[in-house]
């Protein structure tokens, strides 16, 4: 979950430096003036801060996800395994029809991968030591698939214009809710006082949590389609047992609910925060609909 929850966290911190340098350089009291109560407009500028943050967003993942993650980038491979699994995944990434990803292997006791970057021709997959150490190579290759798959059907783009759509709504209604307690609370006539600016920090907050159910909910939804298009490069009965080898590790006991985001794994965690299905439905997926 982790690149998703940084995904999530660093678009929320951006929202909050795009609304204090707002605040800061006056930007805040200038839209203000040229919408007031007029929520069409106000609606017009949430959108532009709103798409700002997750394109930003989207642009720094992988950066984020390198220095999070400790991710080594094999440029030239130095032993047979790094060589077999750079040709796997140039060879999965020529069958589905996108440039080379950089490829990458992060210092994790868990068997565990990801993928992530801005576009499916500039992207990262990247794979644990965990995972190259213990599983075999068909489940190997049918993980690195799933990720694959992931880049291939542009996943972290829609997610990112799907969280610019629900950033939108976050800065609209938070501004509401802030020209709402400052008349009420402070008895500021005109609604755009200190309480509207740190109420509507409060509430851009709180929303932006609400909004990542919804992202969650979409990121559980991409995890089939990443599954079924791990089995069409790798098998379907490797990438089945790709998954119950995850299921007879544990995973979410070996690592926190930090650690994981384009990755295989689900964290156990049945509730509308949880990133990834429970892996019996993802092979019931497999096995019903391949």
């Amino acid at each position: 979950m982790l690149r998703i929850a940084l995904f999530i966290a660093t678009n929320i911190a951006i929202l909050l430096i795009f609304s204090i340098a707002a605040r800061i350089f006056g930007l805040d009291q200038w839209i203000y003036q040229a919408t007031g109560t007029n929520y069409g407009a106000l609606l017009v500028w949430c959108a532009m801060f709103g798409f700002g943050g997750s394109i930003v967003s989207l642009l720094m993942s992988k950066m984020i996800a390198k220095r999070t993650m400790g991710v080594q980038i094999i440029d030239q491979p130095q032993n047979q395994t790094e060589a077999w699994l750079l040709e796997t995944v140039r060879r999965q990434s020529e069958a589905v029809g996108i440039k080379m990803p950089e490829v990458g292997i992060f210092p994790d006791h868990a068997a565990n991968a990801f993928a992530t970057g801005a576009s499916r021709n500039s992207s990262l997959v990247a794979v644990s030591k965990g995972l190259l150490q213990r599983f075999d190579e068909k489940s190997v290759e049918a993980v690195i698939g799933h990720e694959i798959a992931h880049v291939a059907n542009g996943d972290m783009v829609t997610m990112s214009l799907l969280q610019g759509v629900l950033n939108t709504f976050v800065l609209l209604f938070s501004r509401i809710v802030g020209n709402i307690v400052d008349r009420a609370v402070f008895k500021n006539e005109d609604g755009n006082g200190i309480g509207s600016f740190l109420a509507s920090l409060v509430a851009q907050v709180l929303f932006g949590i609400l909004a990542s159910v919804i992202v969650n909910w979409f990121s559980r939804y991409r995890e089939y389609r990443a599954d079924e298009g791990g089995a069409q490069l790798a098998g379907k009965n490797n990438m089945i047992q790709a998954l119950r080898n995850l299921q007879r590790e544990h995973m979410p006991a070996h690592m926190s609910d930090q650690l994981a985001a384009f990755g295989i794994q689900h964290s156990n965690v049945k509730n509308l925060f949880a990133t990834h299905p429970p892996l019996e439905k993802r092979i019931e997926n497999l096995e019903q609909r391949m």
